[in-house]
């Protein structure tokens, strides 16, 4: 129990600084990446109507 706890602790600190190396650049493709994908599931399953 306590590797396992320590383990997601080092994972999410090591996400956190991986973040912030990050350049603005790629965090704008990123960006607009995640907002083309928003745009396609939301095309693929539109909203259901109120009847």
């Amino acid at each position: 129990m306590s590797l396992r706890l320590l383990y997601l602790i080092f994972v999410r600190i090591g996400g956190w600084l991986w973040l912030l190396g990050r350049s603005s650049a790629s965090k704008d493709v990123e960006l607009l990446v995640l907002r083309h994908e928003v745009t396609v599931l939301r095309r693929t399953n539109p909203k259901p109507r109120m009847n």
